[in-house]
């Protein structure tokens, strides 16, 4: 069980004297506040594998759509459109200028310089010692107020202030440069037949040091300084084609530290040597999206803790940035991604853009702390956003909306909404909305009838009938009844972007909940499950009909659905089991819950697990028996899973709001999703049953040594707790204080691994994963 919190707060102060207006009190600070959470779908607006959030949040006036999503922005600055970019370097015009002023942009024939003028507009230029009649492979700032650029043919020394060539090496007779690098002082280079070029860089000086012939065509190089000296590197990262190997060499000599096979056929094809937090790693991407990491020792150059991830499907580059004085890395490919530490630990956030092929930092006077990215055909400066953070974007609405749900097929959003005219109780308007899903705007409205409110909202097909329908359940809530007695399910369709009214159907009471199922429409009305087929009138028109029924709820409120079985979450009658029966045409019940829960939401876990949240802020789980001896068994569900939650929901979707990385243990973990009156969105994983005993263990140890605030007692806070009973919490596990682990101090983390006889690296390891749940 793992929650991550978004809560209203402002940080307000006390003055003892008042301002201008006559208050005491100053706002110093506003936080994003998502509650109350009536309604919200988990999409993929932009089709690259991770879902967002869309919720209904706010009431009346302050109604609101708020869009949540994982990962990092980037904010544009400028574009140029330029197809087919190699590469990207920023280049100072001198060593102690603090912005970057040229922006070197490499093509497959030719170099282009981009400058900043004085209107503060990227315009190209030239730097006259450069070649610029070639592909550039490497650019650089290098130190005596200079640049230097490798191509194919030699490496160029330049002057950064007169922009002339200084010095110039040149690649032996019959051989080309194939890949290169550079920092400030120091040149690597490899050419055809697995030769390896060592160059230091002088004042106007290019020093040959050191040559060495490997048995292996190069792939990939890098020379990033990461020990004591910012301008000079005393190891060298190597990426082999053939034997599928990075090898460390030390500099200046070139002489092999260690070679550390990578397995399988796919090449390097970039290294990076980095230091997050004062821990020096090596990253190594892979051309088919993977990424390895080891930790690097930079005395013995001997590489440990291999680990592997999976970013992308494409190859990726890598390069350094950074953010806020902190060093990250960009990684370029079909899943942009910035890898960055935490706690000393490695951290993926995807980058919100859709294929990146080349990233460079250029921090200039106009645009700091920005980056350059060509993706497209198109080159953008723009900055990025706080690293990890939750991004909410926010449609104000000036109305309420109650429901929401999302088709894939129009690239819409239908919401029910209420809008209050005036103070009067009449005044009162709902409608059936539908919203374009990239720009949220209102392009087409159906209003209710007066005292009718949108109760459901559903997306569906029905059998032979390739359309892609908007179902939605409403109620007729008149001041004099108690209950509804009169409902309607209306369906829509999209057409041109408009909704148009294809069929309705009268009911005798609220419609609290719409099901795709078989191909027909259920719907919950009342007390009563009612099942409609979707009929073919004889001319042509389409209506739906009445099949099959099942009476015997209080009130049904909330449904889910798997192949023939039916999950209701009922009013005061807790959880039941239904299915429906084919050959008969019927619904029948299965099993039952017969503890007295006050259901607020409902979802079904696995063909066996059912999940549930009630009125007094629990959550449980009950399981479907079907191994019992007698009827009396099989017609119980059994509670299996008990937890306080502390929160309210309102609703639970499958999905999650990560990159999934394919690969990794966590990215077969089933997810959902729950939306609470308070606004937090939280996350329910369901764990295999080895890593639930693990954790379970690593959490009754944490007990011990976290101290809930104001001494608060965490067992007995997450105790099950109603009128009738409190009972300990059983089959759910605390997340967050599960990851607390990740920030105590390493005498405690040695603590609870005696106890629990399990490395610290393991438990981290562990724990890690977890975060990548959420």
């Amino acid at each position: 069980m793992l929650t991550f919190y978004v809560l209203p707060k402002q940080l307000i102060k006390l003055n003892l004297q008042p301002d201008a207006k006559g208050s005491y009190v100053e706002v110093l600070e506003r936080y994003v506040n998502l509650g109350p959470i009536v309604d919200f779908c988990v999409v993929d607006l932009e089709r690259q594998g991770q879902g967002q959030v869309v919720t209904c949040s706010g009431a009346y006036k302050d109604g609101s759509l708020r869009i949540v999503r994982n990962g990092i922005g980037i904010n544009e600055q400028a574009s140029v459109e330029l197809q087919g970019i190699k590469g990207m370097w920023s280049l100072r015009s001198s060593t102690d200028d603090p912005f970057d002023t040229f922006l070197v942009v490499s093509f497959i024939s030719e170099t282009r310089i981009l400058a900043m003028n004085l209107e503060d507009e990227l315009e190209e230029t030239e730097i006259e010692g450069f070649c610029s009649q070639t592909q550039t492979l490497f650019c650089h700032d290098a130190i005596y107020n200079q640049l230097v650029q490798v191509t194919s043919g030699s490496v160029r020394l330049v002057s950064s202030t007169s922009r002339e060539l200084r010095n110039e090496w040149k690649s032996p007779p019959g051989y080309s440069v194939n890949v290169a690098t550079a920092n400030a002082s120091q040149v690597l280079l490899a050419t055809g037949g697995g030769h390896l070029v060592y160059l230091e860089i002088g004042d106007g000086i290019l020093t040959e040091v050191k040559h060495a012939q490997l048995e292996y065509e190069i792939s990939c190089l890098d020379i990033n300084p990461i020990g004591e000296n910012p301008s000079y590197s005393q190891i060298a990262a190597v990426g082999m084609w053939t034997d599928i190997s990075v090898r460390i060499f030390s500099l200046p000599d070139l002489n092999l530290i260690t070679k550390e096979h990578l397995g399988g056929e796919i090449i390097p094809r970039s290294v990076l040597l980095c230091a997050f937090e004062g821990i020096s790693y090596l990253l190594c991407a892979l051309g088919d999206g993977h990424l390895l990491n080891f930790l690097l020792n930079m005395k013995t150059g001997e590489l440990t803790d291999r680990k592997k991830v999976s970013l992308g499907t494409q190859p990726i580059t890598l390069r350094t940035f950074s953010s806020k004085n902190t060093t990250h890395v960009f990684a370029a490919s079909d899943r942009p991604t910035v890898i960055y530490s935490s706690n000393k630990k490695l951290l993926y956030s995807n980058v919100n853009l859709k294929e990146v092929s080349h990233m460079c930092p250029f921090n200039s006077a106009a645009f700091p702390d920005s980056l350059a990215i060509a993706k497209e055909g198109e080159l953008t400066i723009g900055t990025i956003d706080d690293i990890q953070k939750l991004h909410i974007r926010s449609i104000p609405l000036g109305e309420h909306p109650r429901r929401i749900c999302h088709q894939e097929q129009s690239r819409t959003f239908a919401i029910c909404s209420l809008k209050n005219q005036s103070c009067a109780e009449e005044s009162e308007m709902h409608f059936v909305r539908l919203l374009d899903d990239q720009t949220f705007e209102f392009i087409s409205t159906y209003p209710l009838d007066t005292f009718e409110y949108g109760c459901s909202i559903l997306s569906c097909s029905f059998s032979d009938d390739s359309n892609v329908y908007y179902c939605v359940g409403t109620a007729y809530v008149l001041p004099e009844e108690n209950e509804p007695t009169k409902g309607r399910i209306l369906v829509f369709i999209v057409e041109d972007g408009k909704l148009q009214l294809i069929a309705e159907k009268e009911t005798k009471g609220a419609v609290y909940s719409l099901n795709a199922f078989n191909g027909k429409l259920l719907a919950a009305i009342n007390q009563k499950i009612q099942l409609y087929k979707w009929m073919l009138r004889d001319d042509g028109t389409r209506e739906l009909q009445s099949e099959c029924g099942h009476h015997g709820h209080i009130l049904a409120l909330y449904v889910q659905t798997r192949g023939d079985f039916i999950v209701v979450g009922d009013l005061m009658k807790s959880i039941s089991l239904l299915i429906y029966k084919h050959e008969e045409g019927a619904i029948e019940e299965r099993a039952r819950d017969y503890n007295a829960n006050w259901m607020s939401a409902v979802e079904i876990l696995d063909d066996d697990i059912y999940l549930g949240a009630e009125n007094n802020f629990n959550l449980f789980t009950v399981r479907k028996n079907s191994e019992g001896a007698t009827d009396e068994e099989r017609g119980r569900l059994e509670v299996v899973g008990e937890y306080h939650l502390g929160e309210f929901v309102n609703r639970f979707r499958h999905g999650s709001l990560v990159m999934r990385l394919p690969d990794s243990d966590v990215g077969q973990i089933p997810t959902v999703i729950f939306g609470t009156v308070n606004g937090v969105i939280g996350v329910i994983a369901s764990l295999p049953h080895e890593q639930y005993l693990f954790l379970e263990k690593l959490q009754t140890n944490l007990r011990k040594v976290i101290k809930g605030v104001g001494g608060l007692n965490h067992e007995q806070w997450r105790s099950f707790n109603n009128e009738k009973k409190t009972v300990d919490a059983k089959n759910f596990l605390d997340g967050d204080l599960i990851e607390s682990f990740l920030d105590l101090s390493r005498t405690r983390m040695d603590e609870i691994s005696k106890t629990m006889n399990v490395s610290v690296e393991e438990l981290c390891k562990r724990v890690e994963e977890l975060t990548r749940l959420h």
